[in-house]
């Protein structure tokens, strides 16, 4: 009966089947929808696809590639959501505006009214409502109430294709200018391949706006709520303290004066305390203002004071900062550091970082330094210059202590002939006793049978200068400056050395680097020639034999 076509007379019913509801396509679990599987038609009867009929064999081999090609990866087939469960709660919302005309009133000709545009996808629908406005003696919510409206005449309802930004939607009469929307709606319409057009701006009612200008806004002062008595208790005992300046240096005989300015927490009252110096000369007063709450303005203070308190601006914790200007009763003064517990106040309460202490100490030149007086010729220059240092007991020049004890009882003896001038003077022998504990020199004339001069000391210890050096500061004979045949000028007196002791010899080995290469030479050889170095007179003779030799040898 299957097989009959669908002709009157060819079609029957089957008495049997007495149901005819659909199966239900959710199933409720915990309060929430699931989607179950469809098994069965109408009446709860079996699908032709679920019967035997429907059933296909083929051969494994032959017609399944999976054996053959390996198998392929089946992907998990995707649930049914109905078009009503998949774009549940999703609308489209558009702001727009119309604009309605006001007949017989000379002040207004037509309001504009803002409406929002609200699409329901899951069936096509679609709802006009207005924000309220207050005082605008309109009725205003819900405009047009939810369903599908009408596009045309033939029956076309709107869609959400047809919307778009800058466009006119006609609704039972009332044309709506739609001027932008939210951000789903735009990326729910660029995903479909719509392009939206640039937003505008709403236009303002105008009656809206003339009401509001003439409406005059009502300010109201909030007292704030100040518990003197918890702000006491709480603060009591605590108080800043910064370091300040007063920079009076623009008047006659100013100057840059410290002051100490206290902060008590308790009554937010400010305090400044004199800074004295010994031998100052100023009068002990301890205070340059006493404990008050000071104002900013302190000219603009009014005759009515008590009553009129709430109108006076106070300083604040907060305008004292390290770096800033402050002006205390028309003067300046500049806060130029705190001390431990303010900073911590400041970073605790306000979290503000006070900065590091600027240093306004007036840097005084140091006094030019005093000139040295000429030496006189009396003493020593040494000497002359302790007296120029102390006033009332001038004090002996000080000595080098370490160099006195390592050369104590240490002379460097050299024998002198004088560059005579007279005969008388030509046979006259000396020796120069050079102490290296004091650098000083000695000469002492050796006796000599009628020569009718007196033995003895010639010149007592002293410091011998060099001939042309400044006679403030000179230049004195050092043991560098002695040796074979050199000419020492004993103040104007000359001399020439002729001979050395054999412990000067000694002394140059040990500290060559007090003496020339010249002068170690020059004592060596006058050594040498004494017989005094016998063993290093022969370790030259063989060191010059070897030096012939060789160059003999390299000469053939």
């Amino acid at each position: 009966m299957a097989g009959l076509p669908l002709l009157p007379g060819y079609s029957f019913r089957d008495p049997t089947i007495t149901k005819f509801h659909l199966p239900h396509q959710f199933d409720l679990r915990n309060g929430y929808h699931y989607p179950c599987p469809v098994n069965i038609g109408i009446g709860n009867r079996p699908l032709d696809t679920e019967g035997i009929a429907h059933f296909s064999s083929a051969d494994p081999i032959r017609f399944n590639p999976s054996l053959t090609y390996g198998r392929v990866k089946e992907y998990p087939v995707s649930r049914f959501i109905p078009h009503f469960a998949l774009y549940d709660k999703k609308c489209l919302a558009f702001r727009a505006f119309f604009k309605q005309s006001v007949f017989e009133s000379p002040l207004e000709h037509e309001r504009v009214r803002h409406v929002n545009i609200i699409y329901f996808l899951e069936d096509d629908t679609i709802t006009v409502m207005e924000p309220e406005v207050k005082n605008s003696g309109i009725k205003q919510g819900r405009l047009v109430r939810r369903n599908r409206i009408p596009k045309t005449a033939l029956g076309d309802f709107w869609h959400w294709k047809d919307f778009n930004i800058g466009i006119d939607v006609a609704m039972y009469g009332i044309v709506y200018h739609i001027a932008d929307c939210d951000i789903f709606t735009k990326e729910y319409l660029q995903s479909q391949g719509i392009e939206l057009n640039d937003p505008e701006e709403m236009p303002s009612d105008p009656h809206i706006l003339d009401r509001q200008l003439k409406i005059k806004p009502h300010g109201h002062k909030t007292k704030l709520a100040n518990d003197r008595m918890r702000q006491f208790l709480e603060y009591d005992g605590k108080v800043l303290r910064f370091f300040a300046v007063w920079d009076d240096r623009d008047s006659e005989y100013g100057e840059l004066r410290p002051y100490i300015i206290h902060y008590y927490l308790a009554d937010d009252t400010v305090e400044i305390q004199e800074v004295y110096k010994k031998n100052e000369g100023r009068d002990p007063f301890p205070l340059l203002l006493r404990k008050m709450k000071l104002p900013r303005e302190w000219k603009d203070i009014p005759v009515d004071l008590p009553s009129a308190e709430e109108a006076i601006v106070y300083y604040t914790p907060k305008d004292f900062l390290v770096g800033e200007t402050i002006y205390i009763l028309g003067r300046r003064f500049l806060i130029c550091d705190t001390d431990s517990f303010t900073r911590k106040y400041f970073k605790e309460v306000f979290n503000i970082t006070q900065r590091y202490a600027i240093d306004v100490s007036e840097k005084i030149p140091p006094p030019p330094a005093a000139p040295v007086p000429p030496y006189l010729g009396f003493g020593s220059p040494e000497d002359s210059m302790q007296s120029c240092l102390t006033v009332t007991i001038p004090q002996p020049p000080k000595k080098d202590t370490v160099r006195y004890v390592a050369n104590v009882s240490k002379y460097l003896r050299y024998e002198a002939v004088m560059d005579w001038v007279h005969p008388e003077d030509k046979d006259r022998k000396f020796v120069f006793s050079y102490s290296l504990s004091d650098c000083s020199i000695t000469i002492s004339e050796i006796p000599q049978k009628n020569s009718g001069f007196m033995e003895g000391t010639y010149l007592r210890s002293t410091r011998i200068p060099k001939p042309g050096t400044n006679m403030d500061d000179p230049e004195y004979y050092t043991p560098a400056d002695l040796y074979i045949g050199a000419l020492v000028v004993v103040f104007t007196q000359r001399f020439i050395i002729t001979g050395a002791d054999l412990f000067v010899y000694h002394y140059m080995e040990t500290n060559p680097e007090m003496f020339p290469q010249n002068v170690i030479d020059n004592i060596c050889n006058y050594m040498i020639q004494m017989g005094h170095l016998k063993e290093d007179a022969t370790n030259h003779r063989k060191t010059l034999g070897e030096e012939e030799e060789c160059k003999k040898n390299f000469v053939c």
